[in-house]
């Protein structure tokens, strides 16, 4: 066995949160090895949020085109998906090579290992022949993987996740998604809108059911008018492949399709990190941290491995704690004021850590001397980027109503808006807002509509701030917005 190398601290897991916490520890001045086995960057860049966006964005150009009818004269238009394969293999991917990643990693005086890192005990990685001993601790960061369900006969065949919907160069004539969730309803709707027949099946009683079911509804109609056949209800128990078509089984009914897209969920794999030889049980689904990201002594994790939403936008808030955590965690062990005397918490120019011992909280702003911000999950925004997109934040009704909260709700059509009726075709959408009527503050909301995600940022604030309803209900909205529609809607509060 190898000597072990000394070095400050070790990334395992290059994912978007990895990459963020060992860039910014490099540029701190800290030795860091950052070890990643797939693509530095993670999903986000080359099967995820990014191209999964150009492909949306194509999508919903089409289907502008096609509302032209009635609004401005009249429209033809003819799907070509090669635009949308080449943006996205240009663009996006680099044709799925992480050059440019692992050179911005190692321009800010990191070092990259590529490989799969095991933890040997506490502070010890393991990486092909290579043994790295991390002074400071390690940091977990390796994300999570298609989640594939038992279904006899499901592994036998060539079925798809969302890497080979997100690669694929040429359409086929229909498709089988297995997941009504944000991804399958995503992909079914970008693939219909180019002229592919999508059947969605989902075991659940409805689509997209960890959201409002009122959000649940408007998708599925959305979806439906672009062609998308959608079965709630069915559990999938048997999958065959002919060499050509696919079909899913589900007691006396079967559905059929040339592709089998495969999205019914994400998991982590622990197994395969080690972490038995620091006492973590590896037979978790995740890996459970506290407020500061540990998992262990000088353990931490971030991003989807700790199961706290699989989000870019989770991953990154999480990696500014970890970053400001394990500066601290140097500073107290070298036992002065900072651990590199120019220690940028949150990255970039966003505040240097004070000689005198003062740090940075996570939004830039000075702390105490040693603390560090800790994670807060109350206003977690989440986007579905459907058309009409599904924004929401905090508490659905119906876990408010589970927590025992005295619950106001506060509802608003976006068609009976004043935009909602300018916009005419594809209006649909909606505010809700979920209060708590004792402390008289937003506690969740969701808005739906063509500008879904951006509305959200308001109800965001709302929520984080615990701004009061009375304040809300006398803001000045700007008219005509979709944004506008949060003014009826607490006014409906009841």
């Amino acid at each position: 066995m190898a000597e072990p190398e000394l070095v400050d601290v070790v990334v395992v897991g290059l994912g978007v949160g990895g990459e963020e916490v060992a860039g910014r520890l490099a540029e701190a001045g800290l030795t860091v090895v950052g070890i990643e086995r797939d693509l530095v960057g993670g999903e986000c860049p080359y099967w995820g949020c990014i191209p999964s966006k150009m492909m949306i964005r194509a999508a919903n150009a089409l289907a502008e085109a096609r509302r032209v009818d009635g609004l401005a004269g009249s429209a033809e238009v003819r799907p070509d998906w090669a635009p949308v394969a080449k943006r996205i293999r240009e663009e996006a991917t680099d044709t799925w090579d992480d050059k440019v990643a692992v050179d911005r990693f190692t321009g800010k005086g990191g070092r990259f290992v590529r490989g799969s890192g095991r933890l040997d005990g506490a502070n010890r990685v393991h990486v092909g022949d290579q043994v790295f001993e991390a002074r400071y601790g390690v940091v977990l960061g390796t994300g999570t993987r298609p989640s594939v369900p038992p279904i006899d006969g499901l592994a036998d065949t060539p079925y798809w996740t969302n890497h080979q919907a997100i690669e694929v160069e040429e359409l086929a004539d229909s498709l089988l998604v297995l997941g009504g969730g944000a991804i399958g309803l995503e992909l079914a709707q970008v693939f219909a809108r180019f002229g592919v027949r999508v059947t969605v099946v989902e075991a659940a009683d409805r689509v997209l059911a960890v959201e409002e079911p009122e959000a649940s509804e408007i998708a599925a109609a959305a979806l439906r008018a672009d062609g998308v056949e959608i079965h709630t209800g069915v559990r999938a128990e048997r999958v065959a492949h002919d060499g050509t078509s696919f079909t899913v089984h589900s007691g006396d009914r079967a559905f059929s399709g040339e592709k089998l897209l495969v999205v019914t969920g994400r998991k982590a794999h622990l197994e395969e990190l080690g972490l038995d030889s620091v006492g973590i049980d590896c037979t978790q689904r995740y890996l459970p941290v506290n407020e500061r990201m540990h998992a262990a002594e000088g353990i931490w994790a971030v991003g989807d491995l700790t199961g706290e939403g699989a989000f870019t936008h989770i991953a990154m808030y999480q990696a500014g704690i970890v970053v400001a955590d394990v500066l601290d965690h140097v500073r107290r062990m070298k036992g002065g004021p900072d651990a590199s005397g120019t220690a940028s918490v949150m990255g970039g120019a966003a505040g240097v850590v004070s000689a005198v011992g003062g740090s940075m909280s996570a939004g830039g702003s000075a702390a105490a001397p040693g603390s560090v911000p800790v994670a807060d999950y109350r206003a977690l925004p989440r986007v579905t980027f459907t058309d009409p997109e599904v924004g929401a934040v905090g508490l659905t009704e119906q876990q408010a109503r589970a927590r025992g909260i005295n619950v106001q709700v506060g509802y608003t059509d976006l068609t009976s808006s004043t935009r909602g009726w300018i916009h005419k075709a594809g209006n649909a959408g909606f505010i809700k807002l979920v209060a708590d009527a004792d402390q008289g503050v937003l506690i969740g909301a969701t808005s739906v509509g063509p500008a879904g995600g951006e509305v959200l940022s308001a109800l965001v604030v709302a929520v984080h701030a615990a701004v009061p309803v009375s304040q809300l209900r006398h803001m000045i909205y700007a008219y005509p917005t979709f944004h506008r529609a949060i003014e009826d809607a607490l006014r409906n509060l009841k």
